[in-house]
Protein backbone atom coordinates (compact mmCIF):
# COMPACT_ATOMS: atom_id res chain seq x y z
CA UNK A 1 0.00 0.00 0.00
CA UNK A 2 2.98 2.08 0.78
CA UNK A 3 4.21 2.05 -2.30
CA UNK A 4 1.22 3.16 -4.18
CA UNK A 5 0.81 5.71 -2.21
CA UNK A 6 5.17 6.50 -3.30
CA UNK A 7 3.56 5.73 -6.67
CA UNK A 8 0.30 8.41 -6.77
CA UNK A 9 2.65 11.03 -5.29
CA UNK A 10 5.49 11.03 -7.35
CA UNK A 11 3.16 11.01 -10.43
CA UNK A 12 1.01 14.53 -8.91
CA UNK A 13 4.52 15.59 -8.26
CA UNK A 14 6.23 14.62 -11.81
CA UNK A 15 2.69 16.69 -13.43
CA UNK A 16 3.14 19.94 -11.43
CA UNK A 17 6.93 19.52 -11.87
CA UNK A 18 5.79 18.95 -15.90
CA UNK A 19 3.98 22.59 -15.68
CA UNK A 20 6.68 24.08 -14.06
CA UNK A 21 9.38 23.33 -16.17
CA UNK A 22 10.38 26.22 -16.77
CA UNK A 23 11.48 26.61 -13.17
CA UNK A 24 13.05 23.63 -12.13
CA UNK A 25 16.71 23.41 -12.70
CA UNK A 26 17.65 20.83 -15.50
CA UNK A 27 19.01 18.34 -12.97
CA UNK A 28 15.64 18.07 -11.22
CA UNK A 29 13.89 17.66 -14.54
CA UNK A 30 16.56 14.80 -15.54
CA UNK A 31 15.96 12.96 -11.83
CA UNK A 32 12.21 13.04 -12.06
CA UNK A 33 12.66 11.31 -15.91
CA UNK A 34 15.10 9.08 -14.61
CA UNK A 35 12.78 8.19 -11.77
CA UNK A 36 9.72 7.62 -14.04
CA UNK A 37 11.56 5.53 -16.88
CA UNK A 38 11.77 2.87 -13.85
CA UNK A 39 8.37 3.01 -11.85
CA UNK A 40 5.94 0.01 -12.68
CA UNK A 41 3.87 0.12 -15.87
CA UNK A 42 0.86 -0.47 -13.97
CA UNK A 43 -0.65 -1.26 -10.52
CA UNK A 44 -0.76 -4.62 -11.60
CA UNK A 45 2.93 -4.91 -12.06
CA UNK A 46 3.52 -3.09 -8.69
CA UNK A 47 1.96 -5.41 -6.90
CA UNK A 48 3.20 -8.42 -8.41
CA UNK A 49 6.37 -7.17 -7.39
CA UNK A 50 5.45 -5.98 -3.80
CA UNK A 51 4.07 -10.09 -3.25
CA UNK A 52 7.41 -11.32 -4.52
CA UNK A 53 9.13 -9.09 -2.12
CA UNK A 54 7.04 -10.21 0.44
CA UNK A 55 7.62 -13.74 -0.37
CA UNK A 56 11.35 -13.31 -0.62
CA UNK A 57 11.37 -11.59 3.27
CA UNK A 58 8.79 -14.71 4.40
CA UNK A 59 11.17 -16.81 3.23
CA UNK A 60 14.26 -15.34 4.24
CA UNK A 61 12.78 -15.16 7.64
CA UNK A 62 11.60 -19.18 7.62
CA UNK A 63 15.40 -20.19 6.68
CA UNK A 64 16.78 -18.07 9.49
CA UNK A 65 14.88 -20.65 11.60
CA UNK A 66 16.52 -23.88 10.01
CA UNK A 67 17.66 -26.28 13.07
CA UNK A 68 15.43 -25.32 15.73
CA UNK A 69 14.00 -28.28 17.19
CA UNK A 70 10.72 -30.19 16.45
CA UNK A 71 9.05 -29.83 19.77
CA UNK A 72 5.16 -31.11 19.61
CA UNK A 73 2.68 -27.84 20.52
CA UNK A 74 5.02 -25.05 20.36
CA UNK A 75 5.54 -22.27 18.35
CA UNK A 76 8.11 -20.58 20.08
CA UNK A 77 11.94 -20.67 18.64
CA UNK A 78 13.70 -20.09 21.88
CA UNK A 79 12.14 -24.04 22.62
CA UNK A 80 10.76 -25.41 19.09
CA UNK A 81 8.10 -25.66 17.15
CA UNK A 82 5.87 -28.17 15.74
CA UNK A 83 4.18 -27.84 12.04
CA UNK A 84 2.11 -25.33 11.91
CA UNK A 85 3.62 -23.14 15.45
CA UNK A 86 6.00 -22.97 12.69
CA UNK A 87 3.79 -22.02 10.01
CA UNK A 88 1.95 -19.68 12.12
CA UNK A 89 4.87 -17.82 13.80
CA UNK A 90 6.21 -17.23 10.17
CA UNK A 91 3.21 -15.79 8.30
CA UNK A 92 2.17 -14.02 12.14
CA UNK A 93 5.52 -12.29 11.59
CA UNK A 94 4.73 -10.54 8.60
CA UNK A 95 1.08 -9.39 9.79
CA UNK A 96 -0.95 -12.79 8.67
CA UNK A 97 -3.74 -13.46 10.53
CA UNK A 98 -3.19 -17.04 9.85
CA UNK A 99 -4.55 -20.63 11.88
CA UNK A 100 -2.22 -21.95 15.02
CA UNK A 101 -2.90 -25.88 13.89
CA UNK A 102 -2.22 -27.78 10.79
CA UNK A 103 -6.05 -28.56 10.18
CA UNK A 104 -7.47 -25.53 10.17
CA UNK A 105 -4.65 -24.33 7.38
CA UNK A 106 -6.94 -26.46 4.49
CA UNK A 107 -10.02 -23.31 5.19
CA UNK A 108 -7.36 -20.59 5.34
CA UNK A 109 -6.45 -18.77 1.74
CA UNK A 110 -7.15 -19.82 -2.11
CA UNK A 111 -6.68 -23.29 -3.07
CA UNK A 112 -4.35 -23.32 -6.00
CA UNK A 113 -2.66 -26.51 -7.70
CA UNK A 114 0.98 -27.64 -7.57
CA UNK A 115 1.48 -26.38 -10.90
CA UNK A 116 0.67 -23.10 -9.70
CA UNK A 117 2.27 -23.10 -7.20
CA UNK A 118 4.23 -19.75 -5.55
CA UNK A 119 7.17 -19.57 -3.27
CA UNK A 120 5.83 -19.04 -0.04
CA UNK A 121 2.78 -20.74 -0.59
CA UNK A 122 1.37 -23.71 1.87
CA UNK A 123 1.41 -27.24 1.86
CA UNK A 124 -0.73 -29.47 3.24
CA UNK A 125 -0.26 -33.09 4.09
CA UNK A 126 -1.87 -36.12 5.46
CA UNK A 127 -0.20 -37.40 8.93
CA UNK A 128 2.68 -39.45 9.14
CA UNK A 129 -0.13 -42.23 7.92
CA UNK A 130 -0.60 -41.36 3.95
CA UNK A 131 -3.75 -43.76 4.24
CA UNK A 132 -5.46 -42.03 6.85
CA UNK A 133 -6.81 -38.86 4.79
CA UNK A 134 -7.12 -36.44 7.19
CA UNK A 135 -4.80 -33.39 7.66
CA UNK A 136 -1.66 -33.62 10.03
CA UNK A 137 1.10 -31.70 8.55
CA UNK A 138 2.17 -28.32 7.08
CA UNK A 139 5.21 -26.84 5.59
CA UNK A 140 5.78 -23.39 3.16
CA UNK A 141 7.05 -23.57 -0.33
CA UNK A 142 10.69 -22.68 -0.28
CA UNK A 143 11.60 -22.77 -3.60
CA UNK A 144 10.29 -24.23 -7.12
CA UNK A 145 12.68 -25.08 -9.77
CA UNK A 146 13.74 -27.50 -12.61
CA UNK A 147 14.22 -30.64 -9.83
CA UNK A 148 10.71 -29.23 -8.32
CA UNK A 149 9.19 -27.80 -5.31
CA UNK A 150 10.87 -28.11 -1.53
CA UNK A 151 9.24 -26.51 0.73
CA UNK A 152 10.64 -25.66 4.63
CA UNK A 153 8.96 -27.12 7.25
CA UNK A 154 9.17 -27.96 11.12
CA UNK A 155 9.68 -31.98 10.30
CA UNK A 156 9.24 -34.78 13.51
CA UNK A 157 10.82 -37.59 11.30
CA UNK A 158 14.34 -37.78 10.89
CA UNK A 159 15.76 -34.36 10.65
CA UNK A 160 13.68 -33.28 13.54
CA UNK A 161 13.41 -29.61 13.31
CA UNK A 162 13.04 -27.09 10.77
CA UNK A 163 14.11 -28.43 7.61
CA UNK A 164 14.05 -27.94 4.02
CA UNK A 165 12.77 -31.40 1.87
CA UNK A 166 11.96 -32.10 -1.47
CA UNK A 167 8.67 -32.64 -2.09
CA UNK A 168 9.02 -36.45 -3.54
CA UNK A 169 8.15 -39.76 -2.63
CA UNK A 170 7.12 -40.02 0.98
CA UNK A 171 5.36 -36.29 1.27
CA UNK A 172 4.39 -36.33 -2.15
CA UNK A 173 2.00 -39.27 -1.21
CA UNK A 174 0.93 -37.57 1.63
CA UNK A 175 0.25 -34.62 -0.52
CA UNK A 176 -3.55 -33.22 0.16
CA UNK A 177 -3.57 -29.47 -0.74
CA UNK A 178 -1.73 -26.18 -1.57
CA UNK A 179 -3.12 -22.63 -0.62
CA UNK A 180 -1.75 -19.10 -1.04
CA UNK A 181 -1.64 -16.78 1.58
CA UNK A 182 0.16 -14.12 0.30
Amino acid sequence: MKKILVVISFFILSATAVKAQTQLPAQYQELVKKLSENLPKNIEEAEKNSNKTNSTSLIDFAKSMLGIPYRYATSNPKVGFDCSGFVSYVFSNFGFKVPRSSREFSGTGKTTTLENAKVGDVLIFTGSNSRVRRVGHVGIVYSIDDEGIKFIHASSGKARGVTITPLNGHYKTRFMKIVSII
